[in-house]
């Protein structure tokens, strides 16, 4: 009896852990895209490298309909979209603070002032 109710559990949680894994991923991609345009507000990210950015999250989102596209995510895709995913927040957080800034909004460079 007893491992008829695991087996039961067990077959009703995997349906729950993939929804929970697959929020997860789409909570993360909100959170990546929320932390571009956040640089592209305040500057710290130009014109170019936000665009470069998010380029790289469409390459996510495109990995992500590609693996759901067969009504599953198997656990390898899941992996290879995490994985995608944690290499996009190392570049983001890489141009958000390489120097590079765009204070004013005009579309280049600002370039900090020489010194002496």
């Amino acid at each position: 009896m007893k491992t008829r109710t695991l087996l039961l559990a067990a077959v009703l949680a995997v349906p729950f852990f993939a929804q929970a894994q697959t929020a997860r991923m789409e909570q993360r991609e909100l959170n990546q895209e929320r932390r571009i345009q956040q640089g592209e507000a305040s500057g710290s990210l130009t014109p170019r490298e936000a665009a470069r950015l998010e380029r790289g999250q469409a390459h996510v989102d495109r990995m992500e309909a590609r693996a759901a596209a067969d009504g599953k995510v198997t656990r390898r895709e899941q992996n290879r979209i995490e994985h995608a995913q944690d290499v996009q927040s190392r570049h983001i957080n890489r141009e958000k603070h390489d120097r590079q800034h765009d204070f004013n909004h005009d579309g280049r460079k600002d370039r900090p002032a020489r010194r002496h």
